[in-house]
């Protein structure tokens, strides 16, 4: 099967393609997201009277010396129908993403270096067979997989957080992970908020018009403290997207960046629990009046127990 040629059917396939190509790249693991959204979030205050009106101060909160380890899978299912023809990309992953706290500054800002302790990966496509990938394994990886073979094990990226979530500073560190945009982790309210309260985070997503032309897309996600029970939090996210939209290839391309779900975390403990992210998207029209993209996905992240090293008190920063 084949689409037809041009930027039409180029654009199409890689509207299909892209969360393949998005692994491949390995930084589906740099979450979430939002993807992925994860990362370990204290609160200052005392929740000991979960009581009404009750307000909880937001903010991370490292060690030096802290090794955080996730689970991480993802899957992604892309259908399309242009001319009567059908095309399907499935992909899936399971993956081990660790954050190893190098530095906290005084003013409350850490550095962390992020990489992936192993995956296993798969791929199918119509009119191709299955293709998987799995770090664990002596075999040589498959064609196209070559890149993330490399980065697995290795530190992809050193990064400087502030207690809000805020990125100060990011180097990369493996040439061969790809950089996924959006947001690190989730991005805190700047004041104390109490179950019901939301605040918002603006940003924009920048997609390919048919001229060729680039078009800013603003996108707002609002969380929203749904609940604080027994010391867990749980943060409900939504993406609303502000800017009109009137082109089916817009958004056809869109809904990739579009994350909606919920995170739930230890307030006292200062670590994400988990977080799940479901979305199921259709667009018609964005290549002929019966052109049909259907868009599934869930993400999942679960902190491991066993996984956690947390450094003692007066830990001392490892050299970097």
């Amino acid at each position: 099967m084949s689409f037809r040629k041009g930027v039409r059917g180029r654009t199409v396939w890689n509207a299909v393609s892209a969360y393949t190509r998005g692994y491949k790249g390995l930084m589906l693991l740099v979450v979430l997201g939002m993807a992925p959204v994860a990362s370990g979030i204290a609160v200052s205050n005392s929740y000991a009277k979960e009581g009404a009106g009750q307000k909880y101060v937001l903010q991370y909160q490292f060690r030096p010396g802290d090794i955080l380890r996730w689970r991480v899978t993802h899957r992604a299912n892309v259908r399309t129908t242009v001319a009567d023809v059908e095309q399907t990309a499935e992909t899936s992953s399971v993956s081990t993403k660790i954050w190893r706290i190098r530095e906290v500054r005084p003013d409350g800002s850490c550095v962390f270096e992020q990489s992936v302790e192993d995956v296993r990966m798969t791929q199918r496509l119509s009119g191709r067979g299955e293709v998987q990938f799995d770090s664990s394994s002596s075999e040589s990886p498959p064609v196209g997989f070559e890149g993330v073979a490399k980065t697995v094990g290795k530190p992809l990226a050193r990064i400087t957080l502030d207690q809000r979530g805020n990125v100060l500073h990011r180097e990369q560190l493996e040439a061969e992970a790809l950089q996924t945009p959006g947001l690190l982790t989730v991005p805190l309210p700047d004041k104390p908020v109490a179950v019901g309260e939301s605040w918002s985070f603006p940003y924009e997503v920048e997609v390919p018009l048919r001229s060729g032309v680039i078009k800013r897309i603003r996108v707002q996600q609002k969380f929203t403290l749904e609940a604080v029970e027994s010391g867990i939090a749980e943060i409900v996210l939504r993406t609303v997207v502000v800017t009109p939209i009137d082109d089916p290839l817009v958004e056809v391309q869109l809904i990739q960046r579009i994350n909606e779900g919920t995170v739930r975390f230890d307030v006292q403990a200062g670590r994400i629990v988990s977080q799940e992210m479901d979305l199921e998207r259709s667009v018609v029209g964005f290549q002929g009046e019966t052109s049909r993209l259907k868009y599934a996905t869930r993400f999942e992240e679960q902190l491991l127990a066993d996984g956690v090293e947390v450094a003692s008190p007066g830990s001392a920063a490892e050299p970097r």
